[in-house]
Order: structure tokens, then C-alpha cells, then sequence
């Protein structure tokens, strides 16, 4: 056996669980680090208060003098929780978080400091822009950049730092981070939705707030095994592996008891959560051996975005306080279920309604329906653009796997409301007579709430659904920032209501009543969206064959879905609505074909150094050992005899040589890909290079890899296996 997986396996952590103390109520915990509404009405003045409320939900500026007003009472709140640096902490474009850490100690002579935190150090920081992906915006010697404090979002201390969220531009002010985006595409939502809400059904709404819930799926392995696997310490997923005899198939795993040490793991988690304001409210086992799911109440999108990536880094850290290693890729293990990020999007507006569940009389249900096709017919025209959102590396390993959506966008429904959208693609163009009004606002647009009360249907195969009162984008990766699906979904969304305000006022100018041009617009949308609506199993290769058929898209790779971002029509949306320019775009799309490039690349590498040096020699030496026993076998009974005897072993020996043999030659012809690949200087055609000429070869050298672990003494294999890794928590 390998030294590595030997030590793996002869140190496994069977220890003590680590005990973790659950107080009565978690309630008590709740926003304890976090300079929250309540923290702030007992530091700030009520001037100070309301300046920054009035930034929070309305995008109104705070003043110089209010800041600092804002940066003292927070620097205290802070000490008083033991804090002693502060960061902007913010979310460039590498997929995670970052952080530069500055002290509030300040010399002010006569050998004597201070703490110090003014408004100018809350309100902005200067990060080197250079280090962070910026698709060619800034050259390296121009390195400034700017990260500048969100108000939108609390405050909260880790440890002894004191974080406060922010955005990050260029110098020039392009924007270099995942909330700049998402901050600007909310706010044209919420402009566009509390228009149509102003105009048609509530004159009292006064804001429209995007709302999202994520369901973060992860595996936990344990980290002795982990560390002994280097394609996992490399790449995040494992690049070879034979299928455990026992997986995911008998579904015993799903929803069934949480081992122990699992448990406290979670306990810990959801403590240190509560702490922070997040607040996680679900925990279980999910379909995969040692794959777990948690998920939070429902929150404003801004800050809904920040919990989550807040989390992701805090859920490694006390991975390890319990001797594991968190795994958010999508794909770590072939053949068993991927992680995903499921994304529960709605709209919401200040006087407490939701838009997207139906009311209690004919007026309101007339509301829900027009935001429910709206949304509808935006991921119907733009719903490309949703399908590049969650294109990486590891997601295509999992979009159209059991356990995933395909790479085809589409909704799901359910049947009753397929039904009323059938019913009102029937509605009369042009003017409604009585009784055509009186039928559409008793018997079909009244009835929804009856339809929906028990409604219990719902499509885990589609990538978009409606779940009741909210729709579920399925198609986001486990290790994704959920602003880049937000930033799209409320774009769209935002564009789309914009179109709509515009088609009824058309009706309404040619004499129209609001409800019949309403009806008329709801009606033309629902005729023109109907290709993307599908209630049928979207795992089918059946639904595949009909999707084509349809025009709806199918691409299954990153570079071909990151083509999207750059057709005019997406580009318009953005400009139009002022989310990005054409530069930004740009330069976001090249950093994502670079970011699939370099991940291509990395694995490749990975892959065939451990078919260098681990499989390939593992095999010549259990060959070895195989020829040795034939000619011992030969030189006791004869060539004639010892060839009727061992059969079997010498076509073992052909087996593994024909292996190896095959392994060799693949990775050499992996390195020389590589190295063309890598040498292409235009980042689209690079990506179609990794992934087209690259990539495939990962499968060639897998198989015939876990076609010798099976053949080979386990004794001897050097990578712990898949029964190991799965089934030990």
C-alpha cells in the first residue's frame, strides 16, 4: 500500500466527536456580530440612523460628517467585541472572498496610541486592482483600485476583525467584482417592478425588493483521506476512482440520521451562523454518501448574496475543527450525485407582499399573474444569458447528470397554473365582453388561490420552476457567488417589466380598459413563451430530442455558453439598463474563458502526474510480482504445464500491460495538448482547445486507470478509493 494512503487510513480521526454546547435558543445568538438595525439604534443618534436607513432602502447618500458619526460608533461597537483590525471585505471576480486587514491602532506620540476608524477609512480602501482578474481592464503597473463600503449591507466581526461589505472598481471606475452588478440590477428591478405595481395594482408601493433563499449542497470527507488524495488537494474533485460496489442507489442516505460527528459539525456551523446574522434554519443528509445540504430563511438579494458567500468560508473552517475537509465542487465523485446552489428568487415590495404568490381577490391575483408571465417571458427571450451565468468547469460536470438540470433552459409550471395560462391564451383580442370579464376574474383569475392551496407538484429536473410563491433556478453551481445568477435573473426581470409597462400602454392609448390590455399583453406573452414551458422529466433524453425541435439551446460546455454574454441583444440589456458597459462584459467574459482554461489545465497536470507517478508504476510493479510467480511456476512444473495452469494470470499480465501501455501513451499525448492549448493567445480559442482537445483525453486515461485498480491487489493501489472516501464520517 501507498505511504500515503496507508497514513490516510491508519490515522483516520475515529475520535471523540467534538462535543458542541447548542445553547436553549438559538434566537438568543441571533445577529450577536452583526452591526445590525437594533446595534445601530443603540450607537448612532437618530440623525446618524436615519441617514443610513435611507441609504439601506432607498440608495440615499450619507454625508462626510454622518460617516464619521457612523465609522466612531461602529469602531466602538467593535472594540467592545474584541475586534482590533477592520477590512473591506469584498467578492472580486476569483469565485471567492477577499480581505486586507488595517488596525485601528494609531501612534499619537509621547509614546501613546489610540484606536482610530474615521469616516473616510469606513467609506473606501485601496486594494491592488492588478492582483484580481480584470479581463485586461488595468495593466499591471496600473494597480489601483478602489473597494467602497455598501451600506445596504451590516457590518459584523469575525474574530478580532471587523468586516464591512463593499464593492470594488477599477480607478477608472469599471467594476472588478460580483456586488457592483448585482447592487445595479436590483435597483433597475425594483425601479421597473414599482412602476408596474404604481401604475396597475398598488399605488402604496413605494419599493420592490428581490428576494432570494440558496440551498448550499456540499460533501464533507475526511480530511486524512482527503490530504491523501492529491487530485482533491489539487482540482477539488477526484480524477480517478473505480464506483464503490454500494453508492447512492439504495437511497438510504437521503434525509436519514446524521452521523455524529456530521451533527456537530452542523451544530457549530449553525451557532457561529446565528452569530452573523445568517440565519440557516435547515440542515440534512443529501442523496450522495457524506453529502449534506443546509438552507436559510428567505432574504433581501444584496445581503441574501453576501450570507452566502460568508458562509462557503466559514463552513471550511470548522470543516476542519471536526477533521474534515469541506467539498463544494460540483462534481467530486463520478457516477453520484453533484452539489448544487439552488437559487429561490421572487420579488417583494415594502407593504409586505410577495408578487409572485396570488392574493385574496381577483385584483391582486391579476397582479401575481402578470409578474408570473413577465418572468416567464423574460427567461424565454433571455434565458441564454442564465445558462452562462452558472457555466464553469465544474458545473459542466454536473448540468444533465441524475441529479441536475440539463443545460437546456426551461420552466416548469406545474399543471394548475398551465392551465390558466392555457385558459387565458384563449382570451379575445381587443376588447372583453361582460361575461368574457365576469369568467376571467371569478372563474379563472379568482381561482388561483384554490389552485395552488394544494399544490404539491414540483419538477426536480427542471432548471427553473415555480414552486408556489417563487421561482427555483436550479442550475447553479455549489462553489458559485449566487450574484451572478442574480445579477442576470433581476436584469432580465427589470428589462422584461419595462417592455410590459410599454405594451399596455399601447393597448390603453387605443381605448382599451387597464385590466382588458393587461389580459390582452398577459395573453400574447403566454403565445409567445410556450416553447420553454415543459412539465415533463427534463432528464429524458426524449425531452432533449423535443427541446431541439423547439430551437431551445443545449449547450453542454462553458466556452460554448460563455458565446452568449457577447451577442448584441444580451449587451443592449445591460447597457440599456446601466449594469455594465460593453468593456466590462468583455472583460468579465475573457476572465471567465481564462478562469475554465487555467482549471482545464491544472487537472490535466494533476491527472498525469498521478498516472506517472503513482498508477503507472503501482502497475508495472504488481506485474511484476505476476511474471515472477509464472516463471517460479514454470521452473517447478515445466513451460507446457505452467501455461495450462496459469492461463488467467498471463492474460492478467497482457491486461495490465495493454493498460499501461495505453495510459503512457494517452498522457503523453495529454502534455503535448496542453502545451499547444496553452500557447493560444485569444482566450475563446484557448477554451475550445482545453475543452475539445484536452479535456476528452481525462476519459481515456481514467478508464483504463480504474480498470487496474480493480485488477490490482488493494494492498498495493496508491489512491484511496472511493469506499474510503464516501463511507467513512
Amino acid at each position: 500500500m501507498s505511504t500515503l494512503r496507508f497514513s490516510a487510513l491508519k490515522n483516520l480521526p475515529y475520535m471523540q466527536p467534538k462535543n458542541v454546547e447548542v445553547p436553549k435558543k438559538l434566537s438568543e445568538l441571533y445577529c450577536q456580530n452583526v452591526f445590525s438595525e437594533e446595534t445601530m439604534r443603540a450607537y448612532l443618534t437618530q440623525g446618524a440612523y436615519q441617514s443610513i436607513l435611507g441609504a439601506i432602502l432607498y440608495g440615499k447618500k450619507i454625508d462626510r460628517s454622518t460617516a464619521d458619526q457612523i465609522a466612531v460608533a461602529m469602531k466602538d461597537w467593535a472594540l467592545s467585541k474584541g475586534a482590533t483590525h477592520y477590512t473591506h471585505w469584498f467578492q472580486p471576480l476569483t469565485g471567492s472572498t477577499a480581505e486586507k486587514h488595517d488596525s485601528f491602532f494609531t501612534p499619537i506620540g509621547g509614546g501613546k496610541a489610540i484606536e482610530r476608524f474615521s469616516g473616510s477609512m469606513l467609506i473606501q480602501q485601496e486594494p491592488d486592482a492588478s492582483s484580481f482578474p480584470n479581463g485586461g481592464i488595468r495593466n499591471t503597473f496600473e494597480a489601483r483600485g478602489y473597494t467602497a463600503w455598501d451600506p445596504t449591507s451590516p457590518a459584523f466581526v469575525i474574530d478580532t476583525t471587523l468586516c464591512i461589505p463593499s464593492v470594488f472598481v477599477s480607478y477608472t471606475g469599471e467594476t472588478l467584482d460580483y456586488k457592483t452588478p448585482l447592487l445595479r440590477a436590483l435597483q433597475a428591478v425594483d425601479e421597473a417592478a414599482t412602476d408596474v405595481c404604481q401604475s396597475y395594482f398598488d399605488k402604496n408601493v413605494n419599493k420592490v425588493f428581490s428576494t432570494l433563499g440558496w440551498e448550499q449542497e456540499y460533501f464533507l470527507i475526511d480530511s486524512a483521506l482527503y490530504l491523501s488524495r492529491p487530485d482533491l488537494v489539487m482540482t477539488g474533485r477526484t480524477l480517478l476512482g473505480h464506483a464503490p460496489a454500494k453508492g447512492q442507489q439504495l437511497e438510504d442516505h437521503y434525509f436519514g440520521s446524521i452521523p455524529t460527528r456530521v451533527l456537530n459539525f452542523m451544530k457549530e456551523l449553525e451557532i457561529e451562523s446565528m452569530k452573523l446574522g445568517i440565519p440557516v434554519t435547515t440542515r440534512h443528509n443529501e442523496v450522495a454518501p457524506n453529502q449534506f445540504e443546509l438552507a436559510p430563511l428567505f432574504e433581501e438579494a444584496n445581503l441574501a448574496v453576501d450570507h452566502n458567500s460568508l458562509l462557503m468560508d466559514l463552513m471550511s473552517k470548522i470543516a476542519v475543527n471536526h477533521g474534515f475537509h469541506l467539498l463544494l465542487h460540483e462534481k467530486p465523485f463520478a457516477g453520484i450525485n453533484g452539489s448544487g446552489k439552488h437559487n429561490n428568487w421572487s420579488l417583494a415590495t415594502d407593504t409586505g407582499e410577495n408578487l409572485l404568490s396570488p392574493g385574496k381577490n381577483p385584483k391582486k391575483n391579476l397582479q401575481f399573474l402578470s409578474f408570473f408571465v413577465n418572468s416567464i417571458k423574460a427567461v424565454h427571450d433571455y434565458g441564454d444569458l442564465l445558462r452562462s451565468a452558472v457555466a464553469t468547469a465544474g458545473n459542466d460536470h454536473r448540468l444533465g447528470a441524475n441529479e441536475a438540470p440539463p443545460a437546456i433552459i426551461s420552466i416548469f409550471t406545474g399543471s394548475q397554473l398551465a392551465k390558466v395560462m392555457d385558459e387565458l391564451e384563449k382570451v379575445t383580442e381587443g376588447k372583453l365582453s361582460p361575461d368574457e370579464k365576469t369568467d376571467l376574474k371569478l372563474n379563472i383569475v379568482g381561482k388561483i388561490p384554490e389552485l395552488l392551496l394544494d399544490n404539491t407538484d414540483r419538477n426536480r429536473t427542471s432548471p427553473f420552476a415555480f414552486t408556489g410563491n417563487k421561482f427555483e433556478f436550479r442550475a447553479v453551481g455549489s462553489q458559485a457567488n449566487c450574484a451572478e445568477a442574480m445579477t442576470v435573473m433581476n436584469s432580465i426581470m427589470a428589462y422584461q417589466l419595462r417592455i410590459f409597462k410599454k405594451d399596455v400602454e399601447v393597448l390603453i392609448e387605443k381605448g382599451l380598459k387597464k385590466d382588458e390590455a393587461i389580459f390582452n399583453i398577459l395573453r400574447d406573452y403566454i403565445k409567445a413563451s410556450k416553447k420553454i414551458l415543459f412539465e415533463g422529466d427534463g432528464y429524458s433524453d426524449n425531452w432533449v430530442n423535443e427541446a431541439e425541435k423547439r430551437g431551445l439551446n443545449n449547450k453542454k460546455t462553458t466556452p460554448e455558453a460563455l458565446k452568449f454574454e457577447l451577442e448584441k441583444k444580451f449587451i443592449k440589456i445591460y447597457e440599456d439598463l446601466g449594469i455594465l458597459n460593453p468593456v466590462e462584459i468583455k472583460a468579465r467574459n475573457e476572465i471567465k474563458l481564462e478562469n475554465y482554461s487555467k482549471w482545464i489545465s491544472i487537472e490535466a497536470k494533476t491527472l498525469g502526474d498521478i498516472a506517472r507517478n503513482h498508477i503507472i508504476p503501482v502497475a508495472v510493479d504488481y506485474q511484476s510480482k505476476l511474471v515472477e510467480n509464472a516463471r517460479g511456476l514454470k521452473e517447478l512444473f515445466g513451460e507446457n504445464e505452467m501455461k495450462a495452469m496459469c492461463k488467467e494470470q498471463l492474460d492478467l499480465i497482457k491486461t495490465i500491460s495493454n493498460h499501461i501501455t495505453e495510459i503512457k501513451s494517452s498522457v503523453d499525448r495529454l502534455f503535448a495538448e496542453r502545451e499547444k492549448a496553452g500557447q493560444i493567445e485569444n482566450p475563446e480559442k484557448q477554451a475550445d482547445a482545453f475543452c475539445n482537445k484536452v479535456k476528452p483525453i481525462f476519459d481515456v486515461i481514467r478508464e483504463h486507470s480504474d480498470a487496474l485498480e480493480i485488477l490490482i491487489d488493494d494492498e498495493m493501489w496508491p489512491l484511496t478509493k472511493y469506499r474510503e472516501l464516501l463511507f467513512t464520517s
